[in-house]
């Protein structure tokens, strides 16, 4: 075993320290549609000169 062993309260703050300190998820379906809107609104610029 290793060297600190946590008791059960130990265990909660330290599960709970890294749920407050995880970066925020990355959504890839919102990146898509945040990249496609750009697209469309930069190809509709360009037909529109």
């Amino acid at each position: 075993m290793g060297k600190y062993q946590l008791d059960t309260k130990g265990k909660v703050a330290v599960s709970k320290y890294h749920e407050k300190n995880k970066p925020a998820k990355f959504d890839k379906k919102q990146q898509l549609e945040k990249i496609r809107a750009e697209y469309l609104k930069k190809k509709q610029n360009q037909t529109d000169k």
